[in-house]
């Protein structure tokens, strides 16, 4: 959220200081995804085999 907020302001910022209209929406989108990368990164994504494995789930 703070990542869409941020960006966000950020193209808005310089759609004020270059005269344009599209930079706020590219913050905006640049934001959401960087926010979705970093949750991925940080909570390990999907949970593979080997990680139900290590968690004391054993397969015959």
């Amino acid at each position: 959220m703070s990542g869409v907020l941020l960006y966000g302001a950020m193209g808005w910022l310089a759609d004020w200081w270059l005269g344009t209209e599209f930079l706020v929406v590219i913050g905006i989108l640049f934001g959401a995804t960087l926010g979705i990368y970093m949750t991925f990164k940080r909570f390990g994504g999907t949970p593979t085999a080997t990680d139900e494995q290590s968690h004391g789930k054993e397969t015959e």
